[in-house]
């Protein structure tokens, strides 16, 4: 390694180009930077959808935004390039293992490319790294440490310190006081990225039902997107009272209303890792992708698989709603119950 980079002072591009959930999981490698190295200049390079959880971030020097389609545009290429190579990086670390993060890396012109040499190295990305580290953590955030090692650096210390503007608690305040939650709530998110992570919502419903009852405690049901709304709104429907409709959100509005939640019950998607990452308690469902791996981070936190699915991602886009539905209203309201019991609310 290069003098400035072995000292105090190295420029450190990090790629993690989406989605939500994989760039929170991706923070306590920017966290554990700028702990070893305090003088650093560190980049991240993110497209523009998953960007806005790492704006202003305390740890964050800089953060390159790359907008739809950019990697098909031979003049936004050329644009990054130029930008890359004005930022001479010392070292690039490729967070995502695919063809078009590595080839961010590559394209910076930066001689010390660290990416995953095991099967989470996917595509070129093992061509066009060339410090290769395979990475056998079970969860996604422990690896992605793991690929500090050539940097000499074995963290064990998982923080995230996500940010919270002035203008995103006062939204979030203001939600609270007009939907009487003042109190205390959860919050439920009956949405997910790809169909095979659904989880049915009268089963969300119910879940509402049995929070308000037996512990007095109101759900508020966030979503995004028109038909995540209706589902939504249909759970509000079948929750007898026990439940309230968010306003539309943006993203960092909604890590300010989870950040004030008693808890989060959702499936694996980027709210749920979100909320987990803020410190609220999680329950997390889960069914085509192992919860070992996605599950929320650490002991505050409840992830339920029930069935199991093997195969590539496009596999598990399209794998059985069974295996989410294997998870029961009384699995959850257990997990919640328990959840509950450790902290300060109290049952009705």
């Amino acid at each position: 390694m290069p003098d400035r980079a072995r000292h105090s002072a190295p420029r450190v591009l990090i790629v993690r180009l989406s989605a939500i959930g994989d760039v929170i999981h991706g923070l306590p490698v920017l966290c554990a930077l700028r702990r070893a190295w305090p003088e650093a200049h560190l980049t991240w390079v993110v497209e523009r959808r998953a960007s806005a959880l790492l704006a202003g971030h305390a740890a964050l020097d800089e953060l390159i935004l790359l907008p739809r389609g950019w990697f098909k545009s031979p003049g936004e290429l050329w644009r990054l390039r130029r930008r890359l190579r004005q930022l001479r990086p010392d070292v690039t670390v490729d967070l995502q293992g695919l063809t078009k993060s590595a080839a961010v890396a590559w394209l910076s012109g930066c001689r010390r490319r660290i990416g995953f040499g095991d099967a989470k190295g996917r595509e070129l990305s093992r061509w066009l790294n060339n410090e290769l580290v395979d990475a056998p953590a079970a969860h996604v955030i422990d690896a992605n440490l793991q690929l500090l090692a050539p940097l000499g650096l074995f963290e064990k210390t998982v923080e995230f310190n996500l940010p919270e503007r002035a203008e995103d608690a006062r939204s979030a305040q203001a939600t609270i006081e007009r939907l009487g939650l003042g109190e205390g709530y959860a919050m439920l998110n009956p949405g997910a990225g790809w169909p095979s992570k659904l989880w049915p919502t009268d089963r969300f419903a119910e879940v509402a039902r049995h929070l308000g009852r037996q512990w007095r405690l109101p759900s508020l049901i966030v979503w995004a997107g028109a038909q995540e709304r209706a589902w939504a709104a249909a759970i509000v429907a079948g929750a007898e009272g026990h439940a309230r409709l968010a306003p539309n959100t943006s993203l960092t509005e909604l890590a300010a209303l989870a950040r004030r939640a008693v808890l989060f019950v959702a499936s694996d998607t980027g709210p749920l890792h979100v909320a987990a990452a803020v410190g609220t308690p999680c329950v997390g469902l889960f069914g085509p992708m192992p919860a070992e791996r996605n599950g929320p981070y650490g002991p505050a936190h409840v992830a339920l698989q029930k069935a199991s699915f093997q195969g590539a991602s496009r596999q598990r886009r399209g794998a059985p709603r069974a295996i989410m539905e294997a998870i029961t209203v009384a699995d959850v309201a257990d997990a919640c119950d328990n959840l509950l019991r450790r902290g300060t609310w109290e049952a009705a």
